[in-house]
């Protein structure tokens, strides 16, 4: 409606009051209507930082995670976001943080397990015996119930 104003011969100032907008905007509509027409008024996606990994490496790194580390020859028994970036930085030359590995894998489709933690000194003995244990035999009546309450 504001470019309405303007092309009738209004003021910018009047587009302006039309269109809830300062003169500035309203200039910067005028222009981009004239160099590009009614799409140049269409706000574009902004192109935003460019992806340090490429498609290629994408999938080496998907590939990679998904096969698993060999411990004989990666040296671990289980990924870690510092392990993948080093991986990467040693395959690709490329520095990657590991938020930034974490947002690949993510869009991948993968989550974040972990398993639940365990104590290297915990015995499994002690654990049974620290465990509440039931009743061997559960009253059957409310007589049974009487004498097992006295």
């Amino acid at each position: 409606m504001a470019l309405a104003v303007i092309y009738d011969g209004g003021l910018r100032s009047d587009a302006g009051a039309v269109g809830g907008v300062t003169v500035q905007v309203i200039r910067d509509w005028v222009l981009r209507f004239n160099a590009k027409g009614p799409e140049g008024l269409i706000d574009l996606k902004k192109a935003g930082r460019r992806k340090k990994l490429d498609d290629s490496q994408r999938a080496l790194l998907i590939d990679r995670v998904a096969r698993g580390p060999y411990p004989s020859v990666d040296g671990v028994v289980r990924w870690r976001l510092k392990d993948l970036a080093a991986w990467i930085l040693s395959e690709f030359g490329i520095a990657v943080d590991e938020r930034t590995v974490s947002r690949e894998l993510k869009s991948a489709g993968y989550r974040r397990l972990t398993a639940r933690p365990q104590h290297p000194a915990q015995n499994e003995f002690a654990i049974e015996a620290f465990k509440k244990t039931s009743p061997t035999s559960w009253p059957n009546s409310a007589d049974d119930l009487k004498t097992a309450r006295r």
